[in-house]
């Protein structure tokens, strides 16, 4: 008995999940329409009637990432609860999408001359960051702090994160909730000391 042929739902789903594979393994660059073809057992006419070539394909494979992604954190922020608490929740909403989509996360933060202003892992801290933005605005009044500057400090915490995030994508230790409470630590320790108008202690010269 041969093999049930593929719905052309299904042969997108595998095509998808075989790029989504070798553009982590190989990056975008290292990755050829042959190769997914091959891996896929299909022609490589097959990949480009769905896709329309290696960037129609990586494209939809980063999108889907950015949208797993931003759909955990921002599920993690969607409630109304203290702001270290929702501080906890987004830094563990995100290294478990780095410990549970490990492929995933190496196609985000990979540059790629193919990626559009609203597919990279850039642009997906933005989208973050306008959450947490409204979180530490909040935060700051309540402290008599000058809210404009909230957008700065969103754009520190959520970094301070995602490259905390990348360094433990390769060592996976420790544990991602110790390495959440170490992170929450410096960041809500240091928000609760910090001060009103903060100065540098040797500021450099404005000729140097």
């Amino acid at each position: 008995m041969g093999r049930t042929r593929m719905t052309g739902a299904e042969r997108r789903e595998q095509l998808l999940v075989v790029g989504r594979g070798l553009f982590a393994q190989k990056g975008f660059e290292g990755t050829s329409v042959e190769e997914v073809a091959a891996r896929a057992h299909v022609s490589k006419p097959v990949v480009y009637e769905h896709f329309g070539g290696k960037e129609g394909l990586y494209a939809v494979v980063v999108d889907r990432e950015v949208r797993a992604l931003l759909d955990a954190i921002s599920a993690a922020l969607d409630a109304r609860a203290h702001p270290k608490v929702l501080l906890e929740r987004a830094t563990l909403a995100l290294l478990g999408y780095v410990e549970e989509n490990t492929d995933g996360f190496r196609i985000l933060v990979r540059d790629s001359p193919v990626a559009q202003t609203t597919g990279t892992f850039a642009s997906l801290l933005g989208d973050v960051a306008t959450q947490v933005e409204g979180m530490l605005t909040e935060e700051f009044a309540r402290l008599g702090m000058a809210v404009d500057a909230a957008p700065m400090y969103a754009q520190m915490l959520v970094g301070m994160v995602a490259l905390t995030g990348q360094w433990w994508l390769g060592s996976r230790t420790p544990d991602k909730a110790v390495v959440a409470a170490h992170i929450v630590n410096l960041a809500w320790n240091g928000l609760s000391g910090m001060q009103a108008s903060p100065s540098l202690t040797h500021p450099a010269s404005s000729s140097a």
